[in-house]
């Protein structure tokens, strides 16, 4: 297994992030029962990941709790990331969101999910504009020093909201953000703009996530015998529309080079220049080999070059790269 930096930190994460997403939420659908899900866990530290990434919105807390109950005594063997944000009981308006109360009492309860006495690195999930961020910063030092969170990480924000927090962080003497989880993958490469750049810059740990675009640049829709133009298993609910040529092109390239789809899309993020660990999710220990194994394939230049023709620098298929940026925000 390759070891990358957690960006400033001095932290060696596996250059494969674990992602439990589909952990506690129905089988029958894209989720992953306890007993399925226990099984990749043993099997991604056995191949040398060290990097797990989870959520108290994941299944309404469900994944986090699978996770601290199937660790144990590994725990300390763990760089352990969750998220906080989404909204945890719609009977509370207080219950989401980026408030200072808000993250504190997250924090609390996904503590006691994952049975542990502190997370390794707690991320905001999402930006919120209409809350000042002193305010989430302010939280997010508070919980550091009191031990319960190490480092602090931000994901979906802008490249102006980062760089805000980067500094108002320094106003306030506080640690910061570390770390930023944008969606990255062939369909949306629009953080190569200023994201991208910036984390670079000032040294910030990326850890892209649906690094497959919901399942998109694995193929499996692309020779859907009714000609399937839409993603249905994307839990973001995109049901993007594919680029079906490109994604043929690509396809014929990897052939060219002994990859399958899945491959030369996963190595292709993992070597691209300021990325830390990708996060893979698997649904079968098979399935997490292969991507472990795709994430560490060297990619030469002229392979790079061709994947750029096809999709080009900076550019979008599929609009992955969204959230709440701010009033009349373009990415």
């Amino acid at each position: 297994m390759q070891y990358r930096p957690l960006g400033r930190t001095g932290v060696q994460v596996s250059v494969a992030c674990l992602g439990t997403m589909t952990f506690g939420w129905d089988p029958t659908d894209w989720g992953s029962t306890e007993e399925t899900s226990r099984q990749v866990i043993d099997a991604a530290l056995d191949l040398g990941i060290n990097f797990l990434d989870t959520a108290d919105v994941y299944a309404k807390g469900e994944s986090e709790s699978i996770l601290g109950r199937a660790l144990g005594a590994r725990r300390d063997r763990i760089v352990l990331a969750t998220k906080c944000h989404g909204k945890m009981d719609e009977n509370d308006p207080n219950a989401w969101g980026n408030s200072y109360r808000h993250i504190v009492q997250a924090c609390e309860a996904s503590l006691r999910r994952l049975q542990t006495d502190r997370i390794d690195l707690y991320q905001i999930h999402r930006p919120q504009p209409e809350i000042p961020i002193d305010e989430t910063l302010r939280a997010l030092d508070h919980l550091q020093r009191q031990g319960k969170i190490l480092y602090a990480g931000c994901s979906t924000f802008a490249a102006w909201q980062v760089c805000e927090a980067h500094y108002v962080a320094r106003q306030l003497g506080a640690a910061g953000f570390v770390s930023e989880q944008p969606p990255y993958n062939l369909l949306d490469r629009r953080i190569e703009r200023e994201l991208l750049p910036f984390c670079r810059t000032y040294d910030y740990a990326v850890i892209p996530w649906s690094p497959l675009a919901g399942g998109i640049l694995s193929g499996k829709y692309l020779d859907d015998a009714k000609g399937a133009r839409y993603s249905a298993s994307d839990p973001m609910g995109r049901k993007a529309k594919q680029p079906v040529e490109k994604l043929q092109k690509l396809r014929t390239l990897g052939q060219e080079q002994g990859l399958s789809l899945t491959e030369l899309s996963l190595a292709w993020v993992a070597s691209q220049p300021g990325i830390t660990s990708p996060i893979i999710g698997a649904r079968s220990v098979q399935q997490l080999k292969e991507s472990v194994e795709a994430v560490q394939k060297p990619l030469s230049e002229e392979t790079l070059k061709a994947i750029d023709e096809i999709f080009a620098p900076g550019e979008f298929d599929v609009p992955y790269y969204q959230a709440a940026f701010g009033p009349n925000a373009r990415v």
